[in-house]
């Protein structure tokens, strides 16, 4: 296969429809996940809410006549039945001041999510042969930051659908990393699979799915540019780590451990000093997210549990996300998964009560923040 490099003329992404999906039924009880943050902070630091977790799934077109126009349609429907198990996904962060503090929490408010649908005039087989792909993944899956000084107004996921000229398409997926459970993000991916493949079947005789229009086409009016103004967001580099420990009680100073012997072994990995200060993210429950700052400078990896490195072993993302098809039989070609716009070092700890290791761990730090 030719590559064709990105320094070539290309042609430029077209989106042509933006629209939010709610969760298909009425969140009640409302779920709230509070945001915590160090005893010692007065507010949350604005850079802790930012960065987010994408994956980005290429498949090849659906069958040999048509591609089907009506794909983003179903997506529609699809995701916001997937959605109702899944609804802080759909909701928003807001601030509340008590005691003169900042504190922020996630609410289930329903707001939706934010579909794009997109077009690349180019063949999906091209882009792939292309030098600069991962660069220009980007492109693929949308992701805007969160305002600090409004933040209720914000998404806190995206999902973009791009169709290819040769019917193949791409499903980019943005998730703050707030929501900070990777493996919350691919069951939701896995459950909407299944009910999209369900939704087919049972209706393959509908030619056209409800939310389906002309519209969402041919696009007549283009978007207002602060709906598809995206933030530039970069891959970090980022390694994926497993804690093996059984019987451990993990509280705070364990996860914090955790954290900088992880920290320790990506410098390891990288036969390189990375950085000093970072921001740990720890699941602590489905109704709680701890995220505070720490620096290399107060640690000593004498006075740490040593006898826990030996329950760390490096490992992938794809010890933790299936291949999902939104088509029975149409496998993804590829799929990236990455953190991405973060400016400081990044570690989330994400426990595994179901998958057979105690958690997931997983260092991420942007290449230009190198000692």
């Amino acid at each position: 296969m030719a590559v064709r490099y990105a320094t070539q003329s290309l042609p430029n992404l077209q989106i042509e429809a933006v629209l939010s999906v709610s969760p298909l039924k009425l969140t009640e009880p409302r779920r709230v996940r509070q945001v915590l943050t160090s005893d010692t902070d007065s507010d949350v630091n604005p850079k802790a809410i930012r960065g987010c977790y994408q994956i980005v799934l290429y498949y090849e077109k659906l069958n040999e006549k048509d591609p089907d126009k009506f794909l983003a349609g179903w997506i529609v429907e699809s995701v916001g039945s997937a959605l109702v198990e899944h609804p802080l996904l759909a909701g928003r962060l807001q601030r509340k001041d008590i005691d003169n503090k900042g504190l922020l929490e996630i609410v289930s408010n329903d707001s939706g999510i934010r579909l794009y649908e997109a077009r690349f005039p180019m063949v999906l087989s091209e882009f792939l042969a292309l030098s600069e792909k991962e660069h220009l993944e980007a492109e693929l899956v949308f992701w805007k930051e969160i305002d600090e000084n409004n933040p209720e107004f914000s998404p806190l996921f995206y999902v973009q659908v791009t169709q290819f000229e040769c019917g193949g398409y791409t499903i980019g997926i943005s998730c703050s990393l707030l929501l900070a459970d990777v493996l919350v993000v691919e069951k939701f991916l896995k459950k909407w699979a299944e009910i999209h493949n369900n939704m087919l079947h049972q209706n393959g005789e509908i030619k056209a799915p409800i939310f389906y229009h002309p519209l969402l086409i041919k696009n007549y009016e283009p978007p207002l540019a602060d709906v598809i103004n995206r933030t530039p967001s970069k891959k970090a580099h980022t390694i994926v780590f497993k804690v093996n420990a059984k019987d451990f009680n993990f509280n705070k100073e364990l996860w914090r451990e955790l954290a900088m012997l992880c920290v320790a072994e990506a410098e390891q990995k990288l036969h390189k000093k990375v950085w000093t200060d970072f921001n740990v993210f720890v699941k602590e429950s489905s109704e709680v997210i701890r995220v505070e700052g720490h620096s290399k400078s107060g640690y000593s990896m004498q006075v740490l549990d040593l006898s826990l490195k030996n329950q760390i072993t490096g490992t992938s993302w794809n010890d933790f996300g299936d291949q999902v098809t939104f088509h029975e039989g149409n496998k993804p070609v590829l799929v990236s998964r990455c953190i991405g716009s973060i400016a400081d070092g990044h570690v989330i700890v994400v426990p595994c009560p179901e998958e057979n290791v105690s958690a997931m761990i997983i260092v991420s730090f942007p290449f230009e923040k190198e000692l």
